[in-house]
């Protein structure tokens, strides 16, 4: 652990996502954007090859619209990504969207997790990747990264709609289409999300079949040509290989962002299953072990193959140590969600701890 600091009051009393709110009552109400005094980091950072000013960034997770991206730019995160997006409105699965849980360090694998009253560190995620119609979200792009510093990334996720009776020809194409819309709007780069353990459908599961994954990475690559793609991937078990997945999406990719949270079901107070019994993507202090380990591997996997793709760390990011571990892994930046939602002040705090080491 690192060594605490003072948080100034100022930082204290900064909004963050509320937390006893609807999704939808937050798309509306986001805090208003902050001018504050933004510790410098010092050294040299690159964000799909382009220079950052800090390995900081925030994932999609908090960022519901552009005015949330905004906001979170003027607290020290050097790259946003607005919250994945569709080519049809979706809505949010029904509350609860974020259940405390109670684990200690989880490697994968675990079956059943009890549920928490109260914050602890981590959390189940049940959001289900909802979305605005394109008429939406593509004037919002665009007006973001119009009002966003020159120096701040703005990064657009977006992922597929899968129809009944679909080929996997056209959910790549939907793919596309979202990816092509989001530069089009201005974004500076795509993240196709493959990973989301809160849907059962191919569009969440996509980094667990390389064939498929290969298939609809390439197809986004053509669609964009040069614009800078992110990868976003799930946790993959240390029993389970990553040399296949590496080889299928790195020759499409600028960069690859693990973990998209660790699966599991959740039981609550009364012993029962919650959320109809499906897994739900934990968030959190718990994931940080497991997602650092796979940072490792895809690092290794990368050299071996002689990739020199980008590796953004996620999961469980608290800390200037939690960072630099991410570093040491070979990740060339990191993006956080759950501690920046909690902690709206977590980017300045590591600055902050990075400038006093």
């Amino acid at each position: 652990m690192s060594e605490p600091i003072d948080i100034p009051d100022a930082w204290r009393e900064l909004p963050g996502y509320q937390l006893e709110q609807s999704y939808e009552w937050n798309y509306r109400n986001p805090p208003d954007r902050v001018s504050l005094e933004v510790p410098a980091i010092s050294g040299e950072w690159s964000f799909c090859g382009s220079p950052i000013d800090s390995p900081l960034g925030i994932s999609a997770g908090p960022l519901l619209n552009g005015a949330w991206c905004l906001y979170y730019a003027g607290l020290g995160y050097s790259v946003v990504t607005y919250k994945t997006v569709r080519s049809s409105e979706r809505a949010c699965y029904p509350q609860p969207n974020l259940q405390p849980v109670r684990c200690h360090s989880l490697k994968g694998g675990e079956q059943r997790l009890p549920a928490a009253k109260q914050m602890e560190g981590s959390w189940a995620v049940s959001y289900g990747m909802p979305s605005q119609e394109p008429s939406v979200w593509r004037d919002d792009v665009l007006a973001t990264r119009t009002r966003l510093p020159n120096q701040t990334r703005l990064v657009v996720s977006v992922v597929g709609t899968i129809q009944t009776g679909w080929s996997l020809e056209q959910l790549a194409d939907d793919y596309a289409v979202c990816a092509s819309m989001a530069i089009e709007c201005g974004a500076d780069g795509v993240e196709a999300n493959f990973s989301c353990p809160n849907v059962s459908t191919a569009d969440g599961q996509l980094y667990q079949n390389p064939k498929d994954a290969r298939f609809v990475i390439e197809r986004i690559r053509r669609e964009i040509r040069g614009a800078p793609l992110v990868v976003k991937i799930g946790h993959t078990p240390l029993n389970q290989p990553v040399d296949e997945i590496v080889a299928a999406l790195a020759p499409s990719v600028n960069a690859i962002s693990t973990t998209n949270s660790v699966a599991s079901t959740i039981v609550g107070d009364d012993g029962q299953l919650m959320f109809s019994g499906q897994p739900r993507g934990i968030c959190g202090a718990a994931t940080l072990e497991a997602s650092v380990a796979q940072v490792d591997r895809l690092r290794q996997s990368l050299d071996q193959q002689g990739f020199n793709t980008e590796l953004i760390g996620v999961g469980g990011i608290a800390s200037v140590v939690d960072v630099k571990q991410y570093l040491s892994a070979g990740a060339a930046s990191v993006q956080m969600a759950t501690s920046a939602m909690v902690h709206p002040w977590t980017a300045m705090q590591i600055r902050k701890q990075w400038t006093d080491a």
